[in-house]
């Protein structure tokens, strides 16, 4: 493959929870982990199992169309995919990093590298798409834990805060189980050149530290909506025993009074 024109543009998209990707035709696949197919005679479309798709070196026209060609394997598809875009500037005397200027510097556009690429901003993207909805879910349940330090009694719809939990949950299920976003490619594990890679452009991303803030957030959201839900479950058994307190009243009553009638 000849060297492609500078800077490189890649972008990433999150498309959907999930890309099955046995159902993808694969006659011009250059390489797996990711699955990484050659378009033309510069671009790449990576892959991810996970929902994510790395382009590099094509138009917008060319990344709508890999897209939309991918909408049968794509499972809960996101009405407005989060993207990720980032240019590369090759330099074969460069240190390879994220420089100042956001651009990422690598010394060859060899596969290896590009995949390594496309693994910090595929998981990058999923992480940016979880940090704007979990901010969304956090406002809400800032807003009940306020109401709480108020002392006002709890109130709200339970199958609302029970979705909330099951939102946080899910995420974590998704970020942990299938992004596996602290654990380090395939494709590094042999090669220390790509490891040493990985590990910088990685860090500069800030993928562990934006992980670890989006687990505590989750954790404080799993928490916070768990005890509202418990108050409330108090709350409406103390009714109950209200509930039957008056009524054993009301038997003695009517038993007094019938026994006064008589």
């Amino acid at each position: 493959m000849s060297e492609p024109m500078q800077p490189l543009t890649v972008r990433a998209w999150f498309i959907g929870s999930r890309i099955d990707l046995r159902e993808l035709s694969r006659g011009s696949t250059v390489a797996l982990g990711p699955l990484t197919m050659l378009i033309g005679q510069h671009g790449y479309s990576m892959i991810f199992r996970f929902g994510v798709v790395v382009m590099f070196g094509l138009s917008e026209a060319e990344e709508k169309e890999i897209i939309n060609g991918l909408k049968d394997s794509v499972h809960n598809r996101y009405d407005q995919p989060e993207c990720e875009s980032a240019e590369i500037t090759i330099d074969a005397s460069a240190s390879e990093r994220l420089d100042t200027d956001g651009r990422i510097k690598l010394r060859d556009a060899s596969v290896g590298r590009l995949q390594v690429v496309a693994h910090v901003l595929a998981k990058s993207c999923v992480l940016s798409y979880y940090e704007n909805s979990v901010g969304q879910v956090f406002d809400r349940i800032e807003r009940l834990a306020e109401r709480l330090c108020r002392g006002e009694s709890p109130h709200g719809d339970k199958k609302e805060i029970l979705g909330e939990i099951g939102n946080a949950l899910l995420i974590q299920a998704r970020t942990v189980g299938r992004v596996e976003i602290t654990e380090k490619p395939e494709i590094v594990w042999d090669d220390m050149e790509l490891d040493r890679l990985y590990e910088r452009i990685a860090t500069e991303y800030e993928l562990r530290d934006r992980d670890v803030a989006l687990a505590r957030k989750l954790d404080l959201i799993s928490r916070t909506a768990e005890t509202y839900i418990d108050l409330v479950n108090h709350r409406q058994g103390l009714r109950v025993e209200w509930y039957i307190v008056v009524l054993i009243v009301l038997e003695i009553v009517l038993s007094l009074w019938q026994i006064l009638l008589h």
